[in-house]
C-alpha cells in the first residue's frame, strides 16, 4: 500500500510535510519520527507491513525531507521540532498513538510523554535513552552538519559506507537503498542531503545547549507499554544505561542487536519480529 503525502502548518505557519498509510479507524495508530538526519522514507518498510491493519504516519521534521527550510536555523532547536510533533498530531487527528521514536524520535517521545501524556499509547525507543553518551553526540554533529555534494549515488554510498556506524543487516544493496534515503539528487546533478545541515548544530550541537536531565521524562513512560531496539554497538546508547533502564522498567521489552551502530534501521530481522508482536498486542 502506497503512503500519501499530506502537507500542513506548524504554529508559525512553517509547512510541514508527512506520509500517511491507512488503517483501520477503530485501532491505535502508529507515529513514526525519525532521527535527526533521516526522514518519513525510512519507515516505508514498516508501513508496508501494518498498513491497512492500522494507520501509519511518518513526519518529516523542519528542514527535513519535504517538510520547508527554515529561515532562521534557531527554528530546529529540539524544543521547536517536538511543538511540531505536537502540531502534527492535532493537524492530523492523531490524538492516541502507538509511537516509534528512532534516536532524536524517542527523545521526543519521552518529552510528548510528559507534556500529552494522553496522546501515547505505547511507545518504541530506537537506540536512545534517557542518558546519551557525549561523545556519541559529537560524532552525530560531525556527520549530519556537512554537505559533500557527491557527484553521483555511488560515491555518496561509499562515503557514507566508510563513516556511518556499523548496520550489519545491510548488504551492498543494502547501502545503496539507504544512502538513497539519506540523499537526494538536486538540480545541480550532484547528491545533498535530505535536510539542511544547519540542523545539526541547532538540534544537536552547542546550539542546543546542554540535555535536561531525561530519566524523569523515561520514568513517565511507566505506564506504557514499552520496548527499546538496541545497536550493542551504539555511540549513544551504551550497556549500562540500558541495564539501568531495564532495571526501571523490568516489564520493557529489549531487542538487542549485534553488529549494530546507532541506530538500527528497524529492517533487521530480529527488530521486525519483535516490534510487529508489539504492535499487534495493541488495540
Amino acid at each position: 500500500m502506497t503512503g500519501r503525502r499530506v502537507e500542513f502548518a506548524a504554529h508559525d505557519g512553517l509547512r510541514l510535510a508527512a506520509t500517511d498509510w491507512p488503517g483501520a479507524a477503530d485501532r491505535t495508530p502508529v507515529l513514526c519520527l525519525t532521527g535527526i538526519c533521516r526522514t518519513a522514507l525510512d519507515f516505508a518498510s514498516l508501513a508496508g507491513r501494518h498498513a491497512g491493519a492500522r494507520r501509519v504516519v511518518a513526519l518529516d521534521y523542519a528542514g527535513h525531507g519535504e517538510s520547508a527550510r527554515a529561515t532562521d536555523p534557531s527554528r530546529y532547536r529540539p524544543e521547536a521540532l517536538i511543538r511540531d510533533v505536537i502540531d502534527a498530531m492535532a493537524a492530523l487527528h492523531l490524538h492516541r498513538v502507538a509511537l516509534v521514536g528512532t534516536s532524536f524520535g524517542g527523545l521526543a517521545a519521552m518529552a510528548i510523554g510528559a507534556m500529552r501524556p494522553a496522546a501515547l499509547a505505547a511507545v518504541v525507543l530506537n537506540d536512545i535513552g534517557p542518558h546519551i553518551e557525549p561523545m556519541g553526540r559529537a560524532a552525530v554533529v560531525e556527520l549530519i552538519g556537512s554537505d559533500p555534494s557527491f557527484t553521483s549515488l555511488d560515491a555518496a554510498t561509499v562515503w557514507l559506507r566508510q563513516r556511518h556506524p556499523a548496520l550489519a543487516v545491510l548488504d551492498d544493496a543494502g547501502w545503496r537503498a539507504f544512502t538513497a534515503r539519506t540523499y537526494a539528487e538536486g538540480a545541480d546533478r550532484l547528491w545533498h542531503p535530505r535536510w539542511d545541515i544547519r540542523v545539526g548544530q541547532q538540534a544537536v550541537g552547542d546550539a542546543a545547549g546542554a540535555p535536561p536531565d531525561l530519566w524523569p521524562f523515561f520514568h513517565g513512560l511507566g505506564r506504557l507499554p514499552l520496548m527499546l531496539v538496541w545497536g550493542q554497538e551504539s555511540h549513544l546508547l551504551n550497556a549500562d544505561t540500558v541495564a539501568t533502564m531495564r532495571r526501571a522498567r523490568p516489564d520493557m521489552r529489549v531487542v538487542s542487536l549485534p553488529g549494530t551502530g546507532h541506530a538500527p534501521t528497524l529492517e533487521e530481522p530480529a527488530a521486525i519480529a519483535s516490534l510487529d508482536s508489539f504492535l499487534a498486542a495493541l488495540p
